[in-house]
């Protein structure tokens, strides 16, 4: 069945308004003007502080530690989504049942199964983007850990600079790009959570969207953990 015969007005409504909220949210993070006052920028800038305090240090174990732990919470949030994804190929099976318990909710109107189905396709989507995300990211933070490996000790670095700089830059676009994918990711699995409105009703799922979006950009603009990382030098640079 096409789908604009699955979808009635008030679902197209709220499955554009929850498309169109996300894409401009990623927007404002990661391409605005807005984006020089977010959290991801300025944590990027902490990233280029990083390296250059990594290329004084001849001992680097700690460089190492930290890029392992980086690794380890990208698989760990992959593998989640893989466990997602397989939850919700079982609740295709389940389409009864869930529509016993949704229908005692007062917002639900007369249960439709291909539409039900169709929002179970559409989480799917969501956690198989973030997986991708998740697993890009994950091998990127390795290929930053080999190019780590390529800075110079810092006697080698002080014979020449200019190869040192350069392999500098090169490790921190790499971890910056990398960072780039995960927050997308760990963005993707955040709307995931509003999508679950739309299986309540969609008005539910416009509910959920614009909170998440409040709370998102509460988080990455009007946080303390933002503002702890606002400095005067940082803010003329900008």
């Amino acid at each position: 069945m096409p789908l604009q015969q699955i979808l009635d007005p008030a679902n197209l409504v709220a499955l554009l308004t929850f498309s169109l909220g996300w894409t401009i949210y990623a927007y404002a993070v990661d391409g605005s003007a807005l984006s020089r006052r977010g959290l991801s920028r300025r944590m990027n800038m902490q990233r280029e502080a990083w390296m250059y305090t990594m290329l004084r240090r001849d001992l680097r174990m700690i460089d190492t530690a930290i890029m392992t732990g980086l690794q380890q919470g990208t698989g760990f949030f992959a593998s989640a989504c893989i466990f997602a994804i397989g939850g919700c190929f079982a609740l295709m099976g389940s389409a009864d049942h869930i529509a016993t318990v949704v229908t005692d909710l007062p917002l639900q109107g007369t249960f439709d199964r291909a539409l039900l189905e169709s929002k179970l396709l559409g989480l799917v989507t969501i956690f198989v983007f973030a997986f991708f995300k998740f697993g890009w990211a994950y091998r990127l933070f390795n290929y930053c850990t080999i190019l780590i490996g390529a800075v110079p000790m810092a006697r080698e670095a002080e014979a020449d600079p200019e190869a040192a700089e350069l392999a500098v830059r090169r490790a921190l676009r790499m971890n910056q790009i990398a960072a780039r994918h995960f927050n997308s990711g760990l963005r993707a699995i955040f709307f995931a959570m509003a999508y679950l409105g739309w299986f309540i009703s969609p008005w539910v799922l416009i509910a959920t969207t614009l909170t998440v979006i409040l709370i998102l950009a509460r988080r990455q603009f009007y946080s303390d953990a933002n503002d702890c990382l606002a400095t005067t030098r940082e803010e003329d640079a900008s």
